[in-house]
């Protein structure tokens, strides 16, 4: 046999499986069938994923490094919507078009239910809060960050401060 002759049975298995390649690559360039859920869909798999036991099992050394973690949480994921002292409607929020309400208003709702304001962290809403609970926050982080912002963060507790 030459050997620029291709043997008869990889002829044969070339000509059965080419067309199945072709096919195959094509499907590949084709947009995907995904469909990413919708933010409503994202907040009721939280809310159905929230559960109270969550937080059972949580233990401090003492309450300041409780408001020291939850300083830096929120710093790092809540501050950019809600400012640096928890007023909300940043320049970020209303440039992305975001009802973000004030943490440190007197009719704050959740300001004295620590399991709703844990609850509506862990699940956010469809205006715009992430689902932090399935979007990368431990509980851990979500009960320091609570406690920050009803014990060290609100107008209560700052007026209560001396100077």
């Amino acid at each position: 046999m030459n050997s620029s002759e291709t043997p008869t049975w990889l002829s044969s298995l070339l000509r059965r499986v080419a067309p199945v390649i072709a096919l195959a690559s094509a499907a590949g360039c084709t947009e995907p069938e995904f469909e990413p859920p919708s933010r409503a869909e994202r907040v009721e798999a939280a809310d159905e994923r929230f559960d109270l036991a969550l937080f059972d099992t949580i233990a401090w050394p003492d309450s300041l490094q409780r408001l020291q973690e939850g300083n830096a949480v929120y710093a790092a994921e809540c501050r950019r919507c809600h400012g640096t002292l928890g007023e909300g409607m940043t320049e970020y929020a209303v440039a992305n078009e975001l009802d973000v309400p004030t943490l440190v208003g007197p009719d704050w709702p959740l300001a004295a239910d620590p399991m709703a304001l844990r609850r509506k962290i862990f699940t956010g809403h469809q205006a715009g809060m992430p689902t932090w609970g399935i979007a990368g926050i431990s509980a851990r982080e979500i009960d320091a960050v609570a406690a920050y912002l009803t014990e060290d963060l609100r107008p209560e507790i700052l007026g209560a401060r001396s100077p």
